[in-house]
């Protein structure tokens, strides 16, 4: 199975799909994606399948990279631009309290 991903720079994460199991089947070509470009980390805002949990554990590993992250992520939102606070309050809106509390004393760097 051949999938395009519509405006992805990845090539070669086909043959990768068929051999990846998810409760959801339409986000393998994510999973395909992130191990032809070796990622370390997939960020998403599709909470049914990536929860709270799993940023939290991010969070462990790298609380860094997870502010360089959201720091990115609220920087590309344009339309309307968000300040810190307000992205930090659309993430507890999104069902990531743990998170976001963990995030709230990172506010200046975000």
């Amino acid at each position: 199975m051949n999938q395009h991903v519509p405006g992805s720079l990845v090539s070669g994460f086909e043959p990768l799909i068929e051999g990846i199991a998810l409760p959801d089947p339409n986000d393998r070509h994510v999973v395909a994606t992130a191990i032809q470009t070796r990622a370390e980390a997939i960020i998403t805002f599709n909470l049914k399948d990536f929860p709270d949990e799993f940023v939290s554990n991010l969070m462990d590993l790298n609380i860094g990279a997870v502010i360089e992250a959201a720091r990115c992520q609220r920087a590309s939102l344009k339309n309307p631009p968000f300040t810190a606070s307000d992205f930090l309050d659309l993430l507890q809106k999104q069902k990531l309290p743990s998170s976001v509390s963990r995030l709230r004393p990172f506010e200046m760097m975000i």
